[in-house]
């Protein structure tokens, strides 16, 4: 049985990405694989999707969801950090649209054993990838005190970093999701506000175990030397740390001058190479709220590439000009 997911902002989605038939796109984090169903769909006929995910398990859950799109989809369990390197062994590029869905799946959140959430009992584990070396029980249990409260502030943006890293390496150790939870609680005094006072520690040890930040820099740069001439490039995420660098991005990559503001004149020599989509991020309507509540904190960025489609990514497969370039699907 597969297990339930509700993909976020799918119609928003669809239009961010101009989904067109016979379209070429890439699912970054395909995760339960609702929005790849829903370009695929939109895509028909003709339409092809290579979907990626750090999560062996969301890859095996995704395989299920799509196996009536079988012919026309990859599934690699990879990290779009190595995006590139797997759309050339595909051949997969240029493409029309790219997608990063930044959230936890469903079933991540309510497994047992992945210590991903501050509501069920759990190793503190929250790698993506069974390959990770590093858990949440190593820098709970091992980080002394002031780089653990500077990793709690920075990822987790905790205004009580300080009281709840000094709290944890008191009990030390912890070995557990629900005993991390009272830790914290005794730290900060109980909840405070609508958010449980876990929420932001939790959310900086899962982005300090899979480098989240820093891989999501290396995905959007990847990302753009793949999207063909007119390509969307659409990411959803879900805190301003991640928003901020996909804002930023975007800003950065639609400037023809990335100069210092105190530089009199352009020596940068950058050049423009996508168009905002939307100038106001797009954020999910109250019914989407209504049914999904997880869904709240999704922000949609979006933008175009505006120039022609070039040999960025160190292609060697044949020629590739506008969306002609090859493909070579592999076994699922």
């Amino acid at each position: 049985m597969v297990p339930t997911h509700m993909p976020v902002l799918v119609r928003e989605v669809i239009e961010a990405l101009a989904v067109q038939p016979g379209g070429r796109y890439i699912d970054c984090t395909v995760g339960g694989g609702g929005h790849a169903t829903a370009i695929l769909e939109h895509s028909s006929p003709g339409g092809q999707l290579l979907g990626l995910d750090a999560d062996p398990d969301a890859i095996r859950v995704a395989r299920v969801q799509l196996k009536a799109y079988r012919d026309s989809t990859v599934l690699r369990n990879e990290n779009f950090i190595n995006l590139r390197a797997v759309a050339e062994e595909h051949g997969f590029y240029p493409v029309h649209g790219i997608l990063f869905d930044l959230g936890l799946s469903s079933f991540q959140l309510s497994s047992d054993a992945r210590g991903f959430s501050f509501q069920r009992e759990s190793a503190l584990d929250m790698r993506l990838s069974p390959e990770q070396e590093a858990t949440a029980d190593d820098i709970i249990n091992k980080l002394p005190e002031t780089e653990l409260a500077h990793l709690i502030k920075t990822y987790g943006e905790e205004a009580y970093s300080h009281k709840i890293a000094h709290r944890i390496v008191e009990e030390r150790p912890i070995k557990t999701t629900l005993q991390l939870v009272r830790t914290i609680e005794l730290a900060v005094g109980g909840r405070k506000g609508k958010i449980h006072p876990a929420t932001k520690t939790f959310q900086a040890l899962r982005i300090a175990v899979n480098q989240e930040l820093k891989n999501l820099e290396v995905g959007l740069e990847q990302a753009l030397s793949l999207l063909g001439f007119g390509g969307r490039l659409v990411v959803i995420s879900y805190h301003s740390l991640e928003d901020r660098i996909v804002k930023r991005f975007i800003q950065r990559e639609s400037s023809d001058c990335i100069c210092p503001p105190d530089v009199p004149v352009c020596v940068c020599g950058h050049k423009a190479s996508l168009r905002v989509v939307n100038k106001r991020v797009i954020t999910p309507a109250a019914d989407e709220v209504r049914l999904n509540p997880r869904s709240r904190s999704a922000k949609l960025r979006a933008a175009e590439r505006i120039t022609e489609w070039n040999d960025q990514a160190r292609v060697t497969d044949g020629q590739n000009p506008g969306f002609t370039g090859r493909m070579r699907f592999a076994n699922n």
